[in-house]
């Protein structure tokens, strides 16, 4: 078993802290609000605990399907520039974006703990201000997400909303432009071919994002992370076999995947909960230009859709050869 040196410098001592905390949002953030609230309302606190609930339950339960409540100052936190500088996650831009138009970034892979998608446009610490000024970017996620007592305002604190359909059109609608939903379509699905060497994305069937495109007029953004699927490795599942249709039909039933994972540890690199630290790039594709339909037909989605493959496998054949650890590898989209 290889440990980590006892002497390294500070820098990757905090790599290290920024990555535990964001594994502990990831996993343990939710349950971590709800044993909170409970403590306070079990304690002298619970004059506390009842007032935040009222709160939210009276004036707060849709805040995340109606833009959040997004604070600079978090995203912008010293914590996530060490968190991109772990693996490290470098975003390129490819291409102008207007900030008086609205967008919707479709991001490719999943991954196991879309890793790229939090670093990138959950916090600011690679740089997204910088490259993409007045774009304000909103990860979507389960809107179950927004349940969690305290959690929940962290996830808005950093620009997440619901990926709802309210959602989207209250972001994508808004005539002044300037916002961009990063919707990462392959979901829970996509997450069970996350493992070295894949380079398989769950589109083929995921249409919404593209309806949504077209009834807000919000144009298309196709992303790709390099690296993301070499962050764990996974219990060797082909479809078909039993484990594949066991967490299948536990997917379904949990709304989302139940992936036998490992990484490294914190104090040894063999095994654990942490990715390994392996590179990830993001590529921002150019964007599709949308025009608005109130009702836009099958044909009109089946279109736009074909279009956004096809713009996909551009970006991922452009650059898989600077970016890629398997250059030789090819886009298999199901």
């Amino acid at each position: 078993m290889g440990f980590a040196p006892l002497w390294i410098p500070f820098s990757r001592r905090m790599q290290t802290f920024a990555v535990v905390c964001g594994v502990w949002m990831g996993f343990l953030g939710h349950a971590t609000g709800i044993l909170c609230w409970l403590f306070a309302f079990f304690t002298p606190l619970w004059p506390i605990s009842v007032l935040y609930a009222t709160l939210v339950i009276v004036f707060d339960s849709n805040r995340s399907s109606q833009g959040g409540r997004r604070i600079e100052f978090i995203r912008k936190l010293k914590l996530w520039k060490y968190f991109c500088e772990y693996f490290p996650v470098t975003l390129v831009k490819t291409a102008y974006l207007d900030r008086k138009r609205n967008y919707i970034f479709g991001f490719h892979p999943h991954g196991i703990i879309g890793a790229g998608a939090f670093a990138n446009f959950g916090t600011d610490g690679s740089g997204f201000s910088q490259k993409f000024p007045g774009i304000k970017p909103h990860v979507l996620t389960l809107k179950i997400m927004f349940k969690f007592p305290f959690f929940r305002d962290l996830m808005m604190a950093l620009g997440f909303c619901d990926v709802s359909k309210q959602s989207i059109e209250h972001l994508c609608g808004k005539k002044e432009g300037g916002n961009a939903v990063v919707i990462v379509v392959g979901g829970a699905a996509e997450s069970l071919d996350a493992r070295p060497g894949s380079c398989t994305v769950t589109l083929k069937d995921r249409r919404g994002f593209i309806r949504m495109a077209l009834k807000t007029g919000a144009d298309l953004v196709p992303v790709f992370s390099f690296g993301e699927n070499e962050l764990f490795k996974q219990a060797y599942n082909p479809q078909g076999s039993r484990l594949r249709c066991f967490q299948e039909k536990l997917r379904k039933w949990l709304t989302f995947a139940p992936v036998i994972f490992y990484g490294r540890g914190i104090f040894q690199y063999n095994f654990g909960f942490l990715p390994f630290r392996k590179r990830i790039t993001t590529i921002v594709g150019a964007p599709i230009s949308v025009s608005k339909r109130d009702e836009p037909s099958a044909g009109e989605v089946q279109k736009l859709h074909d279009l956004y493959v096809k713009r996909l496998k551009d970006l991922f054949d452009r650059y898989k050869g600077e970016y890629s650890e398997h250059p030789d590898a090819n886009l298999e989209i199901k």
